[in-house]
């Protein structure tokens, strides 16, 4: 009797699973896999990668850009700007927006939208992700547009924009997300962030959101009223939910998955020779390292003061590091070539900005030695480990667990190091671990990845007061640097600025305050009946409205 109870029950699990398969498959949709359930679908909270990808196609900017690869450059197109006109000096900028972009609920999108927009991402109330990005605009003390110096109304499709003077003014300044204000203005601004507007928005991109299955998928449907809508675009569009990497390849080869990114190099090459599947790497804005602490966290933590990092404060100590680990040996043997040796924070995607002279440290042990002896590091007891002081050059290197390249680059790395004399201990710690102790200062080593933003921005990374950089993470201070930084800022000749980028390059690769090691690609992996898809250094997902399919 039991089996009888059962039966039933198994034969409707065998034929929802059939049908949620058949609906994946269905050749009018397209199935993206995402490796964690988006947080919220509100562009003003949209912090993830897979919450930027989602929303950028759910909400309208004034400005659409594209890559350029022969420029090495991003390029403005019209979206919601229909057209638009700089002032000589470029102290301001003259919109005129689309009259037929609405929201969702049919109301028209208009220039009151776009100043309540830039509003609201400066308010320090709401903590948007965009918050303390616009010093280029006429702002108060606290980072918070002021809308009535910067923003001038001449009708609903009509503004002008005005940015502060001696300022560099690019139109990166004006892409942002609009949100609707007949919306927003009905919610206090410090309850926004737990709003159901996170979940059902009121949107005006190609597509719109049609259903949200928790820890699953979320499926977006084309959005007829759009300006961009396209009768030949591609209908539905699913995020699917895949954490588990092994069961991201089984579906991608069942054609369950249509598009993937982040392929390890090994199962790159083994998906290439599926017929309809193509392998495309993206190259140029992520790049390992090893983190050196410059400082002494503990003693900068308590006094607020700089002291050297008893190991890692030498220049000469950091540079011995750099020329003991053997990069090349990562990238041949682990990414089997999916990236390139990287010298500096500025990828050789930015074809003016890139230094190309810039040598780089290649492995050279014996190098290694004479810079630690002339540093002071020698080995008088012959254990084979180096000492000054009586302190042994010994020290942990942490890295993210669950990570083989990082695990595979931490193997390497100890033992090239052990060559010089240098005991290495490899310690594994949960992301959310490590980056706390990367942030306070806990931690003397690491390895992570930076990914490069655009429009390129140095100064947190890079910038001495470390108060307002915490993105500084191994506490480099260089005066040289901050000039450099502090004249990037300011208005100067195309010519003025490419020289100070290359002169930048040159300062950091001499300074080494972190061992660059490899630029690495991101691999992407779709199947062919998509096409005129885009993918470039600006991201992987983009612009799926162009995309089409294959009859």
């Amino acid at each position: 009797m039991r089996l009888k109870f059962y039966f039933p029950a198994i034969l409707l699990l065998l034929i929802l699973t059939s049908c949620e398969k058949e609906e994946f498959r269905n050749t009018s949709r397209v199935v993206i896999a995402i490796q964690s359930e988006p947080e919220t679908l509100n562009p003003i909270y949209a912090f993830g990668i897979n919450e930027g990808v989602i929303t950028d196609h759910l909400f309208l900017y004034l400005l659409d850009l594209k890559w350029n690869a022969t420029k090495g450059d991003v390029e403005a197109f019209p979206m919601l700007a229909d057209k638009w006109q700089w002032n000589p000096d470029s102290t301001s900028i003259e919109i005129y927006l689309r009259k037929d972009a609405k929201w969702i609920d049919g109301k028209p999108i208009s220039a009151y939208d776009v100043v309540y927009s830039f509003d609201i991402y400066s308010d320090k109330a709401v903590q948007s992700r965009f918050y303390g990005t616009f010093k280029n605009f006429y702002h108060f003390e606290n980072g918070e547009v002021n809308i009535q110096k910067t923003f001038s109304v001449k009708d609903s499709f009509h503004l002008i924009i005005n940015f502060m003077p001696d300022k560099i003014i690019s139109l990166f300044d004006l892409a942002f997300p609009i949100v609707p204000k007949h919306v927003y203005e009905k919610i206090k601004r410090n309850e926004i962030q737990t709003a159901e507007i996170n979940f059902n928005p009121v949107s005006s991109g190609v597509y719109k959101l049609k259903k949200w299955e928790r820890n699953q998928y979320i499926i977006l449907e084309a959005n007829k009223d759009c300006f961009l809508y396209d009768e030949d675009m591609i209908k539905e569009i699913i995020f699917k939910v895949v954490p588990d990497y092994n069961s991201l390849l089984t579906q991608i080869k069942k054609g369950e998955i249509d598009f993937a990114e982040d392929i390890r190099p090994s199962d790159a090459r083994q998906l290439g020779n599926y017929k309809n599947l193509k392998i495309v790497p993206v190259r140029g804005r992520q790049y390992d390292y090893v983190g050196w602490s410059n400082i002494d966290g503990k003693y900068f933590n308590e006094t607020k003061k700089i002291k050297p990092h008893r190991l890692f404060g030498d220049k000469k100590v950091r540079q011995a590091l750099s020329y003991a680990i053997n990069r090349k040996e990562i990238l041949d043997q682990y990414l089997l070539n999916y990236g390139s040796l990287c010298n500096s924070p500025i990828s050789e995607i930015f074809v003016n900005e890139f230094d190309c002279s810039l040598a780089g440290f290649e492995f050279n042990p014996d190098k290694a030695k004479q810079l630690l002896e002339e540093a002071g590091w020698t080995d008088r007891n012959k254990n084979g480990v180096l000492e000054k002081n009586n302190f042994e050059f010994s020290f942990t290197l942490n890295i993210p667990s669950g990570n083989p390249l990082r695990e595979f680059a931490a193997t390497v790395i100890k033992n090239n190091l052990k060559q010089v004399g240098i005991e290495t201990n490899v310690e594994k710690l949960e992301f959310g671990v490590l980056m706390d102790g990367v942030l306070n200062r806990k931690l003397d080593a690491w390895i992570l990845a930076w990914f490069i933003p655009l429009p390129i921005d140095l100064k947190p990374y890079w910038y001495s007061d470390l108060t307002n950089t915490q993105m500084n993470f191994v506490g480099y201070q260089n005066r040289v640097a901050d000039d450099i930084i502090l004249n990037l800022e300011k208005k100067n000749s195309y010519n003025t600025y490419i020289e100070l980028m290359k002169r930048f390059q040159r300062v950091i690769s001499d300074d080494q305050p972190v061992t660059f090691l490899y630029w690495v690609d991101n691999i992407i992996c779709y199947n062919s009946r998509i096409k005129n898809i885009t993918i470039d250094p600006f991201g992987p997902v983009q612009r799926i409205w162009e995309w089409r399919l294959k009859n």
